[in-house]
């Protein structure tokens, strides 16, 4: 895959790429205006029927025939936005549509976090706590099997929230396996398989809060009740389950590494580089760092820990836990006399200037997942489930097709916004158990958001672990299949045991 991203870079052709996407535009018009029915959007549940798929099949053949997401995922939006209004103005449409996405109270949460966690990355590197801890897992971990048990065992341990899990343990770990020719898509699938998967099997986490909040509005469960909602569906949550366990079976060779993740160990061991190309762009810890004062292992616990601890009694909010931990780091290293008030700021705002690729890649996912919303995507894949299965069959359509539908719109929380008051309804009139239903929409999430290229999850880990992003999904990807594999017959027998 190396040799393909150079001679991707290599090839690229701005005036064939122009071209390229003149003919798309012009064809999507063509289509919007002949082929699609003519139909109000609003009159029909927003829904286009087979046509809403068009936006997301050509998104998922342009990202795997040219590698490049940024462009992708602002053409798909294009598409789209012809397909649901083909007489509108779709400058204006698209400007709209990002206008409305900006001003949304999770895409400012989005930022406001993601920015500050990267300040408070940025903060413990410079001030020697990323080093201190570095020094001390490799006392602990003599072996690269046993460096990524470490990195596994400490990701299951900050099972608060996926995003501060990812950013911890793929910045702290990220030098360590290094040293033993760890392979950067290798760190990355085990942070990653430990921040959502662990989010979604622990009724103490930020996705507890929101899924159980969304189930109860939905009438499942009850007012003040949210996390008992949720702890209902975490013996259904088998994606989740699968994918926690498959990481230690695969660090110590119980599962042989196989696919795109052994060309990247491979390439690793033999002394090849350990990151893949274009990784530097949205490394967050990129370049020599220059460390102040002597590495101390408290100035990274204090912070961790406190940004936890804020988290927890704020009702699980990180954005108040973020800020807390903010003012925190400043009483912690400005006191310890290592950095002045005018140095932390400065390294804060470095840190937020390291998330602005991983932050445009996401709020572009945004933008698309709303278009995908705008013709109704999410709903024709349910509805072509429920008008085509029985209801044993149900449970492992609607985590099957989710599971696409969340790798194509790359949002696994807006998915269960849209999903979630669909699929509940369906589960208590077909008498399926509706935390059997909720198991199998929050494990679909999980599983299409580790195998999308732009979600929340792989970007952030990416940024976190130095690990391109499009790289870290395509070599996750084998690992997820299989443990999808392994949740796919999970929810098969319990459709024909419990319905």
């Amino acid at each position: 895959m190396t040799e393909k991203l150079q001679n991707e870079v290599k090839s690229f052709n701005p005036i064939r790429a122009l071209i390229a996407i003149a003919i798309v535009i012009a064809i999507s018009y063509a289509l919007a205006f002949t082929l699609v029915p003519v139909a109000n959007l609003e009159e029909d549940g927003g829904n286009l029927g087979i046509w809403s798929c068009v936006p997301a099949f050509f998104l998922v053949v342009y990202i795997f025939a040219t590698k490049r997401v940024l462009e992708g995922l602002i053409l798909g939006s294009v598409v789209g936005l012809i397909f649901a209004a083909p007489t509108a103005n779709v400058v204006g449409s698209l400007s709209g549509t990002a206008t409305e996405v900006m001003m949304d109270e999770d895409t400012g949460w989005l930022i406001l976090v993601c920015g500050l966690m990267g300040s408070i990355i940025k903060l413990i590197e410079v001030t020697g706590g990323a080093q201190a801890f570095g020094e001390w897992a490799g006392r602990k971990a003599k072996s690269r099997e046993a460096t990524l048990m470490w990195t596994y065992i400490l990701g299951c341990i900050i099972f608060i929230d996926d995003y501060l899990n990812s950013m911890t343990i793929g910045s702290c770990m990220k030098k360590l396996t290094d040293q033993h020719k760890v392979s950067r898509e290798m760190l990355s699938y085990v942070t990653s398989s430990t921040a959502a998967p662990l989010c979604a099997l622990i009724p103490i986490s930020t996705w507890a809060i929101f899924a159980g909040r969304i189930m109860v509005d939905n009438g499942y469960g009850v007012e003040g009740k949210e996390i008992q909602s949720f702890i209902h569906t975490i013996p259904f949550s088998f994606y989740a389950i699968a994918a926690a366990i498959l990481v230690p079976l695969v660090i110590w060779h119980v599962i042989p590494v196989f696919g795109p993740m052994k060309k990247a160990e491979d390439r690793a061991k033999s002394g090849g580089p350990l990151a893949p190309p274009g990784s530097e762009k949205i490394d967050l810890n990129a370049g020599d760092v220059e460390i102040k004062g002597t590495p101390r292992l408290y100035n990274l616990i204090i912070p961790i820990v406190g940004m936890v601890f804020f988290t927890i009694i704020f009702d699980l909010d990180m954005q108040y836990g973020v800020i807390a931990t903010m003012a925190l780091c400043f009483v912690l290293f400005v006191g310890q006399k290592l950095v002045t008030a005018e140095e932390f700021w400065d390294y804060s705002i470095e840190g937020i200037k390291n998330m602005i690729l991983p932050l445009a890649l996401m709020v572009l996912a945004y933008i698309f997942a709303a278009v995908n919303d705008q013709v109704g995507f999410t709903r024709y894949v349910i509805d072509i489930a429920v008008e085509n299965a029985s209801p044993q069959m149900l449970p492992v359509l609607i985590f099957l097709l989710l599971a696409v539908t969340e790798f194509i719109t790359g949002t696994n929380w807006g998915m269960y916004i849209i999903a979630l008051p669909i699929v509940i309804p369906i589960c208590m009139g077909a008498g399926i158990p509706v935390a059997l239903g909720c198991g199998a929409v929050i494990s679909a999430g999980v599983l299409g958001s580790h195998c999308c290229f732009y979600s929340d999850c792989t970007v952030i880990t990416s940024s976190a672990t130095g690990c391109d992003n499009f790289a870290h999904a395509w070599t996750q990807m084998p690992f997820g299949l299989l443990a999808g594999v392994i949740a796919a017959i999970g929810y098969l027998i319990c459709g024909f045991v419990m319905i």
